[in-house]
């Protein structure tokens, strides 16, 4: 499978659209993002043709003919290599810096802190 393309984050915007309902035309993209974003109908066709060069959606159609877009890559795949471009990035690949920053400089709950306990004694598991 091929990496993940760079996604920017105008991009990203418009593929969380599309990751929560698929497929849409520009138009309901439009509408969908236009009371966060107010772009108009030409910024999200830009966008759609940038994410279609790189590959992270691909085109259809719906019943009446028009041209539908929806993503080529998913969700999980694309926060994977967000946060390893970030974490290589920002702390040189290290994990451990990563995680003391956010446990010293995040406002975690009594059972947030639980539960990233426990998946840290789970990663120990062979």
């Amino acid at each position: 499978m091929p990496s993940p393309p760079d996604i920017s984050e105008s991009e990203w915007t418009l593929l969380e659209a599309l990751w929560v309902s698929s497929p849409q035309t520009a138009s309901e993209l439009t509408k969908t993002l236009r009371p966060s974003m107010n772009w108009a109908e030409n910024t999200v066709r830009t966008l759609l043709t940038r994410l279609l060069a790189k590959g992270a959606i691909k085109t259809g159609e719906n019943a009446s003919g028009t041209r539908t877009f929806e993503p080529a890559v998913k969700r999980d795949t694309c926060v994977r290599r967000e946060s390893e471009s970030f974490m290589q990035r920002i702390f040189g690949g290290a994990a451990k810096p990563l995680l003391v920053h956010f446990a010293q400089n995040s406002k975690l709950t009594a059972a947030e802190i639980r539960e990233l306990k426990g998946i840290l004694d789970q990663s120990l598991k062979p």
